[in-house]
């Protein structure tokens, strides 16, 4: 069980000192420094100081607006944390999820967040059914003439939300990847990450979701490197050696592996007379049959 510290302050011009002392007193054996807004959530260091709490750690901040400006940011954070079995602490305010008082102060802050969300949107209701009564259309005016600056923001907060949501649940696919890649294919290993999470992956998604990673430095880009080609698998010899030696002909042990599903040397399921010749070849050559 680690605590792991995380500073930040807005601008060059500030500094950490405070809040690092603070942090190194409360026993942080590592601790994350950034410079930027509170209200950005695409920090790239607050990204790297999630990834590497891991269960049973404590992420730990001086105040709680280090982390986050806004309650919903704040919830949001540490609730991911909750689901990957860590805990959240500030030093500043009654907040250590470890403990009872930190957990019930916590309950505190989110029922007072669903309330201020249903004023919101209670809110929003009225002032759009206002609006519609006076003939105006409701929504981002920037989103609506297509203005790039508009754009450009909500493309980013989408990407803190994918990102944000990789993270929650890295401490389970990651490792699997890092286990697999890059001596195995996407494919298999998005066969072992889904049976790991539980959740459908594809090779695709996990693709892009490693690829991210990289690029804002939670992943070795080696994991990225094409994997090797590999041979038939034994498995696949051993078979064929067993059809051979059962007396199947050539295009009797073709039909069989096309019932398998086994897939030709180029991925198709049609077995030539020559396919299966070069198999039979190979498990002659690996001794499985003589």
């Amino acid at each position: 069980m680690t605590a792991i510290g995380y500073a930040r302050v807005s601008t060059e011009e500030q500094n950490t000192g405070a809040q690092l002392d603070a942090l190194r007193a409360a026993g942080c054996a590592e601790i994350f420094e950034e410079r930027a807004s509170g209200g950005d959530r695409s920090r790239p260091v607050l990204a790297r100081a999630l990834a590497r709490v891991g269960r049973g750690d404590t992420l730990v901040v001086a105040r709680i607006d280090r982390l986050a400006r806004s309650l919903a940011h704040l919830l949001a954070v540490i609730e991911g944390l909750r689901a990957r079995g860590a805990y959240f602490r500030s030093l500043g305010d009654p907040i250590d999820t470890s403990s009872p008082q930190g957990v019930f102060t916590l309950q505190v802050l989110g029922a007072a967040a669903e309330f201020e969300r249903a004023l919101i949107r209670e809110r929003t209701r009225a002032g759009l059914a206002a609006a519609k009564a006076r003939g105006r259309v409701g929504g981002n005016p920037g989103l609506r003439a297509r203005e790039p600056a508009a754009l450009r923001a909500v493309a980013a907060a989408r990407r803190a939300s994918a990102l944000a949501g990789l993270i929650a649940g890295a401490d389970v696919w990651l490792p699997v990847v890092r286990r697999m890649r890059p001596e195995r294919p996407w494919r298999e290993v998005a066969r072992a990450v889904t049976a790991a999470t539980g959740i459908p992956w594809s090779s695709d998604r996990l693709t892009r979701a490693v690829r991210r990673f990289v690029a804002e430095g939670l992943a070795d880009a080696a994991l990225l490197t094409r994997a090797p080609r590999r041979n038939a698998p034994d498995r696949l010899l051993a078979t064929v050696a067993g059809m051979a030696r059962a007396g199947l002909t050539l295009r009797a042990i073709g039909a069989e592996l096309a019932a398998m599903r086994e897939r030709t040397p180029r991925g198709g399921l049609e077995w030539s007379v020559s396919s299966v010749a070069h198999l039979l070849a190979r498990a002659r050559k690996a001794r499985l049959l003589e």
